[in-house]
């Protein structure tokens, strides 16, 4: 029994360190992105016209087809017409149910501001359950866990964005230092910040705190 709960628990293991690419149908990378460290390659259906234009082959698209040239007959296909959910939400479902938990996702922001800023708000409520990098032409952003450290930042512009509200935030490592203090939404948050230092710590209590990293 116990070899058996061994095996399982190591299986599970090696799910969780698993990566994955995600490709959504916002402004695809400029440069073809290395793929090779990749353990599964995905799309919603628009994103896959990006994939075939520079020969990268996912393991699956998944979708409600509306913006996709031509569903291709050799690539698994998984309709996702409920309406009531995004792409976005529909395909991170899909990834957790496989039991995969690492996602760098790209194509996220661009084009439709409205879909950039409901990209952000599916990322909360799977914020529990996976863990979302995501990745554009400027650099990478993420939602901060309660104690979150970065390395390879000195000299790159840090922002803090609270969604809506991140609460007693202290940074280190930062040109402009928090200590114990709030953002809010619409009343103060922190833009455009410098790392000083190589490696930077944030820690906050309460709420949600985007940070984005610009190269």
């Amino acid at each position: 029994m116990l070899k058996i709960e061994l095996r399982f628990l190591s299986i599970f293991v090696a799910m969780q360190n698993k990566l994955v690419f995600l490709l959504l149908n916002g402004d695809a990378p400029k440069k073809k992105p290395n793929t090779s460290k990749y353990d599964l390659i995905c799309a919603t259906d628009g994103a896959y016209n990006y994939l075939k234009k520079h020969h990268i082959q996912p393991n699956f698209i998944s979708g409600d087809f509306d913006s996709i040239i031509k569903i291709p007959a050799k690539i698994n296909t998984l309709e996702t017409p409920n309406q009531d959910y995004t792409d976005f939400d529909k395909i991170l479902k899909i990834l957790f149910d496989k039991g995969y938990y690492n996602i760098d996702v790209f194509g996220a922001s661009g084009k439709e501001q409205d879909h950039f800023l409901g990209n952000l708000n599916t990322a909360i409520t799977w914020r529990k359950k996976l863990k979302l990098t995501f990745f554009d032409d400027y650099g990478s952003y993420f939602l901060a866990d309660k104690t979150t450290n970065i390395s390879d930042c000195i000299d790159k512009t840090v922002s803090l964005i609270p969604f809506p509200t991140a609460k007693n935030i202290t940074t280190k490592g930062l040109q402009y230092a928090l200590n114990g203090e709030d953002l809010k939404f619409g009343k103060r948050i922190g833009t455009r910040n410098k790392a000083v230092k190589n490696q930077i710590e944030i820690t906050f209590t309460k709420g949600n705190l985007f940070i984005f990293i610009n190269k």
